[in-house]
């Protein structure tokens, strides 16, 4: 294959932010053909990959990659689903940047390869030709496996399972499928159609999706063990934190996981299509520097925030959102202010937020994140007129289901103890994604769920002598 090492990578098209601020129309438009063409011959085709090191459910990326040079794109989308059932999500909402593409080794003296665009491209390519077919699955071995959630480490645990010829059915307590992938991110990185196609392949493969099944309520883990032969809980870590400062129960104070949820899973921004309530001011802050605190107010901005603030008690250099997520919020008009920490939120005479009580913060010694921690500097308070706050600062395991399930072993956090397998206290229970590990990335907790799915393998044939009875 001749490549083109000395070119860089192609820049992606985006909507002009003057226009996206107001709308919830994605953002980056993809490559062209031309385009993924021109940056696939970039590829090195190294005989020592370390890109697939760095991806978290081991991708074949030369392989993928060489098919599209060869103008492959259909035959590159379904080498990816090898591994990764739901590339055209990954392919938007993944940090290449930190995985993959860090591990590139063109990206030594120039750009890496764009990984993730190539990944985003043929799946595209692979759906919007009518391509998307499942792959031939074995016969079914009459094994059955309950999978709870339906984000991102439960459907690819459940797409593993499926491809091995196991019934997998998923539960999921909202009217629609997806976790954190329809609530938690909004429509101009991640468009519902999507995430429905990616979704439908699922189902494609015999996945069953059962909605509105609160696990723990409507039924127990021990309820679905006398149906199922195993079970993943995959329920991620849905429960907001919050600053415990005074005032934080004052009108027009959100959690992300409100604010985000109403908006996305209930519809707002199709306002005035639907009529979901939720209430965005003029001058919206926004607390927290992570990936959630840019959906947050990126968000704000597009339902019609004439100012909005991004509040974060580090340096820019320590913000754990992804570069590209923050150079699009400054092009969308948002401030950030740094080094600076709520202590307060203030109210008017009728209980609505007011202001915010802030104190300036100083970088000491790194914790344990690995990043220096704010201290607060004595005698900086200062105020921030605003309307209304939403609190980014991440989000805690769910007690529902550990509180229903006599012997699951939890942590001192609430978040399940499993071992190397994936298996907790409970024989036939395991456990993956953020319910296990705190708040992670979507592809993490993709390759958590496939660690699972290879150890509810080996576990329900291995007490079977191989087959069902």
């Amino acid at each position: 294959m001749d490549t083109e090492v000395g070119m860089g990578r192609p820049p992606m098209p985006e909507q002009p932010p003057e226009r996206r601020v107001g709308n919830f129309e994605e953002v980056p438009l993809g490559y062209s053909p031309e385009a993924a063409f021109a940056e696939a011959r970039r590829c090195l085709q190294c005989k020592r990959p370390l890109c697939i090191e760095g991806c978290p459910v081991a991708v074949q990326i030369p392989e993928f990659i060489a098919l599209m040079a060869e103008g492959k794109f259909t035959e590159a989308a379904r080498k990816i689903k090898e591994t990764n059932a739901l590339p055209a999500i990954c392919g938007r909402v993944c940090p290449q940047e930190t995985q993959c593409e860090l591990r590139c080794v063109l990206g030594k003296r120039g750009e890496p390869i764009a990984i993730g665009r190539l990944e985003r491209f043929a799946a595209d390519w692979e759906l919007q030709h009518g391509e998307v077919e499942p792959p031939e699955l074995p016969e079914p071995t009459g094994f059955s496996v309950a999978v709870v959630g339906s984000g991102p480490g439960g459907l690819a645990c459940a797409a593993d399972l499926a491809m091995r010829g196991h019934r997998v059915t998923i539960y999921e307590l909202f009217h629609a499928a997806g976790g954190v992938l329809r609530y938690g991110i909004p429509r101009f990185r991640l468009p519902r159609e999507v995430l429905d196609a990616e979704l439908d392949y699922l189902r494609g493969l015999g996945v069953e999706i059962r909605l509105n099944f609160a696990v723990g309520r409507t039924a127990t883990v021990d309820d679905l063990l006398r149906e199922h032969d195993a079970i993943l809980i995959a329920t991620g870590a849905g429960l907001p934190r919050f600053l415990d400062i005074p005032g934080e129960n004052l009108l027009g104070v959100y959690s992300a996981n409100e604010f985000l949820t109403r908006v996305n899973l209930m519809h707002a921004d199709l306002f005035p299509e639907y009529h979901t309530p939720v209430h965005c001011g003029q001058n919206v802050i926004v607390v927290g520097g992570g990936n959630v605190a840019m959906d947050s107010a990126r968000t704000a901005r597009r339902l019609g925030a004439g100012h909005v603030t991004v509040l974060y008690r580090r340096t820019r250099a320590e913000m754990p959102a992804r570069a590209e997520e923050i150079v699009h919020a400054e092009e969308e008009g948002i401030e950030f202010r740094f080094l600076a920490a709520p202590v307060e939120m203030l109210g008017d005479d009728e209980s609505w937020l007011r202001a915010m009580r802030c104190i300036r913060t100083e970088l000491g010694e790194p914790d344990e994140t690995a990043r220096r921690r704010p201290i607060p500097i004595e005698g900086s308070e200062f105020e921030i007129p605003c309307d209304t706050a939403v609190i980014a600062i991440g989000s805690r395991a769910h007690p529902l289901v550990p509180d229903t399930t006599p012997d699951l072993e939890v942590g001192t956090r609430g978040y399940i103890t499993i071992d190397d397998t994936g298996a907790t206290s409970r024989p036939g229970v395991f456990a993956g994604g953020d319910i296990v590990t705190g708040s992670a990335t979507v592809i993490q907790a993709m390759g958590a769920g496939r660690r699972a799915a290879e150890s509810i393998h080996r576990y329900v044939t291995d007490h079977s002598g191989g087959e069902k009875a």
